[in-house]
């Protein structure tokens, strides 16, 4: 079983405008809403890739009840911990010519609500995957991932990585399967602009001394490169369409990569399927969904006969 861990769920209020005006009613011209968070994300792209996960976390309040609902498919399980007070927030994009954030701040976590959500990762067992992405809500301890790697680690279990500089680098004690740093996290961890490929690849090989065993590097427009466990370098490029969209691209390229592996166990393949389904993201509205992803697979062997 892969499971998911989303600290912070939210449902994402997009709303359009031709321009916004500050200090009167503005009017919208369209609107949508996605359920939020990285680690629910991950699971609603495997769940698009046939692959059941079960999505661990917190929600609270009407929209606690709304996220969970409104994910749970044949292929996600939910297991979230219901808080007793609050409400999961809400985060609002406002796209009017520049696009503005408002992100909620959530329900306040207490250590007993902490401490059922760890018992829930006690029985994640040998040959399961666990998946932490995303920041750690500034109402908990931010040691939370560590706690939660140290359950498992003398169980045989994938441990997928996607936060930022020290959350990232804390982990690799626990000597990760995967862990997916873009290039500025890298510059950032290692306190160095990092320009060429080379400089990739070597600071890559750093964390793979520090515990990392596969590294995985997102390069925007330039594609992504990989690491893998045996010091082998795989590449991927961009696919060419306009880029409509990229909340949860990173966390789509994650999933695939992950169920690429699980599929054929081979690193350059789960490349390649986590790069589609980055580019099946970015390249709509909303989430990667099946459709767009078998198009993109096409397209990228059409395009990239040769790569990875």
């Amino acid at each position: 079983m892969i499971y998911t861990v989303t600290l912070n769920p939210s449902i994402d209020y997009i709303v359009r405008l031709d321009q916004l005006v500050s200090g009167i009613t503005n009017r919208t011209t369209s609107e949508e809403y996605y359920y939020g968070g990285k680690g629910i994300n991950v699971s609603c792209v495997l769940a698009e890739l046939d692959l059941d996960s079960t999505a661990y976390g917190f929600v609270a309040g009407f929209t606690g009840k709304a996220i969970e609902s409104g994910i749970r498919n044949d292929h996600i399980i939910t297991d979230f911990i219901k808080l007793k007070h609050g409400v999961s927030r809400i985060n609002i994009k406002i796209k009017a010519g520049q696009e503005t954030e408002i992100n909620g701040q959530g329900p306040h976590i207490s250590d007993s609500e902490l401490e059922r959500l760890l018992q829930k990762i006690d029985r994640i067992t040998d040959g399961d995957t666990l998946v932490l992405a995303g920041s750690i809500p500034n109402t908990m301890p931010d040691d939370v991932y560590e706690r939660m790697m140290e359950r498992v680690k003398d169980k045989k279990v994938r441990i997928v990585v996607d936060a930022t500089r020290q959350l990232l680098v804390n982990s690799l004690k626990y000597k990760p399967f995967l862990i997916k740093p873009n290039r500025q996290e890298l510059s950032e961890i290692f306190d160095t602009e990092i320009k060429t490929e080379d400089d990739i690849e070597h600071y890559a090989k750093e964390l793979q001394k520090r515990g990392a065993q596969n590294v995985l590097i997102s390069l925007g427009g330039e594609g992504a490169m990989l690491i893998d466990e045996f010091g082998v370098k795989h590449k991927a490029g961009v696919l060419k369409e306009k880029v409509v969209n990229t909340v949860g691209s990173g966390d789509s390229m994650v999933a695939g990569f992950v169920a690429g592996y699980m599929k054929q166990h081979d690193y350059g393949y789960a490349l390649k399927l986590g790069s589609v389904c980055g580019n099946a993201t970015a390249f709509q509205n909303g989430l990667a969904t099946r459709e767009k992803i078998d198009e993109l697979m096409h397209k990228f062997d059409r395009e990239f006969p040769n790569k990875i």
